[in-house]
């Protein structure tokens, strides 16, 4: 059986929640730990999996934060690079509904900042799955220095999120960049919003396909309370969300990806090029990626359950 431990590579961010001040004239800021990578990787460690996070962390207020929080939920920070640049700083405003809309603080932030002599000595070889994506894999200088590890990592199954933030990074730079990362990646999880920004007008169904044709063996399109599209290889299925009293959505999509990959992981699924996935293999994760999402929703801000708390909903599907 393959290593069950996963690599997420990333940014981490500080996600800024307003809240009500004391005068007419102040704005009160309740800051969380967040950033697409680390949510994940935060996600895969409360549910059991051994997490190592590739991140660069700074020495400011956020980045002790950012240690503080990946350490307490069983993350694994040992080739995590303590940099000078100041953490990112994302605002968050909520609609009605609990979705966030983020404006970005990232200019010369410490997370786009990667060189190829902190990733040249991390070793992969216990390593089954590497996960990364979202801003860290586009934004330069490092956005090129992630492609080439990921493409130095043959034995690791590669799993991407593009996470497309139009606000920093417009999104015909992602659509540039696509099929080169299909060509990397074993698994493309994307949400109905980033298929919008990225394929305009495209129905899922041959989005996936087109994916597929560059390169990714597994499509998941989560579809909000839709569930998820499953697409192997062409084979694909619907998966329906779990109901749940929403709080918000934040980090409700990174928490079904670590749900996919840890459910994918525990059954010995992952390492390599996924030969023996097959599509009732993926509907079980996905299914188990939607109740780590929905108790995600239940809570305000990236909060990801524990393993223990995934009985506070029952629904097919297993650990």
């Amino acid at each position: 059986m393959s290593p069950r431990q996963i690599t997420v590579l990333g940014e981490c961010v500080a996600d800024a929640f307003a809240e009500p001040a004391n005068a007419s004239n102040e704005l009160a800021l309740r800051v969380l730990p967040g950033g697409g990578p680390a949510n994940t990787a935060v996600a895969l460690a409360r549910l059991g999996t051994p997490t190592r996070f590739l991140a660069r962390l700074s020495g400011d207020v956020f980045g002790r934060l950012f240690r503080a929080h990946l350490e307490a939920s069983g993350v694994d920070l040992s080739y995590a690079v303590a940099a000078a640049e100041p953490s990112t700083l994302a605002v968050a405003e909520l609609d009605g509904a609990g979705q966030a809309a983020f404006s970005f603080h990232a200019q010369n932030t410490v997370d786009w900042q990667w060189t190829p002599g902190e990733l040249a000595q991390v070793d992969l070889s216990e390593t089954a799955c590497v996960h990364t994506g979202s801003l860290a894999l586009v934004r330069e200088p490092g956005g090129a220095v992630v492609e080439d590890f990921l493409a130095a990592a043959p034995r690791a199954t590669i799993s991407i999120d593009p996470n497309v933030r139009p606000l920093l990074v417009r999104p015909e730079v992602y659509r540039a960049r696509l099929a080169h990362w299909c060509a990397l990646a074993d698994i493309l999880r994307l949400s109905e919003d980033d298929l919008g920004l990225l394929l305009p007008g495209t129905p899922p169904e041959r989005a996936c396909d087109t994916w597929h044709a560059a390169g990714a063996r597994l499509v998941v399109i989560t579809l909000g309370a839709g569930g998820a599209l499953v697409s192997l290889d062409g084979e694909r299925l619907q998966v329906p969300a779990v109901a749940t009293q929403v709080v918000d959505t934040v980090g409700a999509g990174d928490s079904f990806t670590a749900g996919l990959l840890h459910h994918l992981g525990a059954h010995g699924l992952l390492g390599g090029r996924l030969a023996d996935l097959r599509l009732d293999d993926v509907a079980e994760a996905c299914r188990f990626g939607t109740r780590v999402a929905a108790l995600t929703c239940s809570v305000a801000g990236p909060n990801p359950p524990w393993q223990n708390q995934l009985a506070q909903l029952t629904t097919v599907g297993g650990a």
